[in-house]
This record gives C-alpha cells, structure tokens and sequence, in this order.
C-alpha cells in the first residue's frame, strides 16, 4: 500500500523581540533542529528598531517579520501576529526559552479534543525540578506560594505567558490576549477567559523546555510599575471573579 503522506506543519510560532535577536538566534536554531517538522513559520515581531543579529541565517521554516512603527504591549504584539496564523496551533513563545529535545509535535499529539492552551513543564535556572503550577493569584497567594506548607495546585489554574501553545479556535473565540494589559496580567487574563468560555488548561507532564530568565522586573522601576498596575488590573477584571467562583466551585466538587 502507498503511504500516506506527511501531516502539514501544525503550528506557527509568534516570538517578539525587543531587541533580542542575538538571544533569539538560538532558539530559532533548536526549532529547527528539534521541530522542524512541526512548524509551519515563525511570525517574529521588532517590537524596537535593532541591528539584524539574525543575518545570514538559515532555517527550514520560514521566518516572517513584523517590524512595529512603534513598540506595543505583549497581548497587542501576538494578537497581530495571530491575524497570520492559518495553522490550528498558535505558540506564544519568550526569546529565552530553550529546548532539548522536540515538544511541539508531542504536545500537539498528546493534546485533549477539550484543550484549549497546553504547554510543558518548564525548568528555571539553577533548578532540578520545574515550576510549580500556578493557583488564582491573590495578594495572600503571591505572599504565601514560596513558603512551607503552600498547597501547590494539582493542575494549573493559569499558564505563565513563557510559552503557551494555544488552540487557534479557542484563542480566536476569546478574542486573543486583552490589549488593556501592556505587560504582565494578560496571561492569568487570558486563561481565566479560557476556562471560562468552556475550554481547558493542559500541562504535559512529561515534556520540559528550560527557561534562561532575564528577570527585568527585577531591576527595572518601569517593569515593576507594569506588574503591580496589572495585578491591579486582574483583581478589578469581571473575569477574576467569575474564575474566582468556577475555580472554588471546581474545587469544592472535587472534594
């Protein structure tokens, strides 16, 4: 019998740089190398003007660029990558994510016909074993999530913005990321608008990417007034309450 032929790439990626071509040049290298089958293009926004790091490269993809006018928001920047997106898997995807081996096909396969966003478990520097999901932030779960005795969550109830592998039919059912938030906040947002429409949060346990941080918040008084402006943000969102209540309902049920 003839055989079948191959399956057509199954995800476009959207990686933004703020002047981080020299950072993203090696992720891109691991993409092709490890997943190249599954990609079908690369959407890579300048969200600054900045040297070409990336000239003279070459890839089994194809690498479409976005060169902004002037810098947008996180959520902005993959809504407008995601009007190019024809395949049914959309990836939201940080510079400095690093892979070892190929996740993209796996996880599509391993994906639930209820999915809506899926992502690894991902490993932070210096560390043997991955994040922990994440709960509802709260102000008491923000000052409690490091300390002995917290109840880390059995499954998620949020995937950070690091990389998140979204249904392209659930992502445009929502409307995409929420553009009030210009960074930080967008990505518990657009989980809990997920949940809420009906669609589910899905963690392969079994598949790792490590992430090589560049914490600016950390040191930037900018960064830190866009996190605690977004914190303030999700908790005054009609959309924390509603996930708020599903999330202890859930919960309660399960007991």
């Amino acid at each position: 019998m003839p055989s079948s032929p191959p399956s057509p790439p199954a995800v476009t990626v959207s990686i933004v740089s703020h002047g981080q071509l020299e950072l993203i040049r090696p992720l891109l290298d691991q993409l092709d190398r490890f997943s190249r089958a599954a990609t079908a293009k690369v959407l890579l926004t300048l969200n600054i003007p900045e040297p070409d790091a990336l000239a003279g490269g070459r890839w089994g993809f194809p690498i479409e660029r976005i060169e902004n006018g002037s810098p947008m928001g996180f959520g902005a920047n993959h809504n407008q990558a995601f009007a190019r997106c024809e395949t049914p898997w959309f990836l939201v995807l940080n510079p400095d994510i690093r892979f070892d081996a190929d996740v993209l096909a796996p996880l599509v396969e391993f994906a639930p016909a209820d999915a809506g966003l899926l992502a690894p478990r991902i490993l932070e520097p210096g560390k043997t074993t991955p994040e922990q999901h994440r709960a509802i932030i709260t102000p008491r779960e923000i000052l409690t999530r490091r300390r002995p005795g917290y109840a880390i969550p059995a499954e998620p109830a949020w995937i950070p913005g690091l990389f998140m592998l979204f249904r392209s039919e659930a992502y445009r059912q929502i409307g995409g990321f929420d553009e009030r938030f210009f960074m930080y906040g967008e990505d518990f947002d657009i989980c809990a608008r997920l949940r809420l429409a009906g669609w589910k949060l899905s963690i392969a346990e079994h598949l790792q990417t490590r992430h090589d941080a560049q914490r600016a918040s950390h040191s930037s008084k900018r960064h830190l007034y866009w996190h605690l402006t977004s914190l303030l943000k999700v908790w005054s969102s009609a959309a924390f309450w509603r996930y708020r209540r599903l999330d202890e309902a859930s919960r309660a049920g399960n007991r």
